[in-house]
């Protein structure tokens, strides 16, 4: 069996053992929880204490790219931003490997609620949040991390939809025109935009309200890109039906960290590169069953057809 076979078969069996071998007892205890991209696990210690066990699935982040993770979280965590760091095993180190060739991370179970609604406050709050969390990324050169541009959420998820998607003749080639017609139009105001490391997946699911505050989670998709992009997924929607909204996101964002605000106008290429990159994701994923299940409509016609609506429908908006 080959990593991904061994990552696709993971039990309770197999989770305890590797959390023992970390140096850490258990009581028995372990159930999933919901998670596509990785393997996720709440495992009970034998002191009663639970931890959460993250198993990466194997091919897609190189050891020193989930290290860089783990420093950012770890440096955020020091600066008194509320995130979940790993949990250091036994030997001081936060990152394991099985022995198939399966990295996995301990974290502490931590709890919270999605928001529903946000207030002009609450926006704010948000604002000061993001600038923060880039304030500290920004300084540690996070050299492993990748790009989030129109070449990697364009051009090369376009070429793995190809490769691994079956789109109808009529339908293949009206994509990939809009497709590369979108990589056209954004790469030149990419180039102008600043870049650092972003967390790049900031929407309500990751962002939890406890009592002490905001809990910001899942940091899985860290990547150098604009700083806007973590602005517009935590908008209740575009930009221009949202103005009050998003004025009271920068505005927090502006205590803490300079804007240029000519970069808000890339966040219509931002969300159509998320269409391409999010259907480029399932394709790249395709072999495992979780994914058929999750996504059951995925690469039949009326999928595509939407996408490309969804994609020209940016188009409309960003190529003025």
């Amino acid at each position: 069996m080959d990593e991904l076979d061994h990552f696709f078969s993971l039990t309770p069996d197999r989770v305890l053992a590797a959390v023992e071998e970390g140096g850490s007892e258990t009581t028995g205890l372990c159930y999933a929880l919901n998670s596509l991209e990785n393997r996720v696990y709440e495992v009970e210690l034998d002191d009663r204490s639970r931890v959460v066990v993250k198993f990466y699935r194997p091919g897609r982040w190189s050891r020193a790219t989930i290290l860089d993770e783990h420093r950012a979280l770890i440096a955020l965590a020091d600066s008194e931003i509320a995130v979940v760091a790993p949990k250091p095993f036994a030997d001081g180190a936060t990152l394991h490997t099985t022995a198939e060739g399966i990295h996995f991370t301990l974290f502490p179970r931590r709890g919270g609620r999605a928001p529903d609604d946000l207030t002009a406050d609450d926006f704010e709050q948000m604002g000061r949040l993001i600038a923060r969390i880039h304030n500290v990324t920004a300084a540690l050169g996070l050299n492993a991390r990748p790009q989030l541009s129109p070449a990697t959420y364009g051009s090369q998820a376009l070429a793995t939809i190809l490769e691994k998607a079956t789109l109808a003749p009529g339908v293949r080639g009206r994509y990939s025109d809009a497709v590369n017609r979108l990589v056209q139009v954004a790469t030149p105001r990419f180039a102008e935009a600043s870049q650092l490391p972003v967390h790049a997946d900031f929407h309500r699911g990751n962002v939890l309200r406890t009592p002490q505050g905001w809990l910001v989670l899942d940091f899985d998709d860290m990547a150098h890109g604009p700083a806007v992009q973590d602005f517009w997924l935590i908008l209740p929607g575009r930009p221009r039906d949202v103005p009050h909204e998003l004025e009271a996101l920068v505005k927090g964002y502006e205590q803490f960290r300079q804007l240029d605000r000519g970069e808000l106008g890339l966040i219509e290429a931002l969300r159509a590169l998320r269409y391409v990159r999010y259907a480029a994701w399932i394709a790249q994923r395709w072999e495992d069953p979780a994914f058929k299940r999750a996504f059951p409509d995925w690469g039949t016609d009326r999928y595509w057809e939407a996408q490309l609506a969804d994609i020209n429908e940016q188009l409309a908006i960003v190529d003025r």
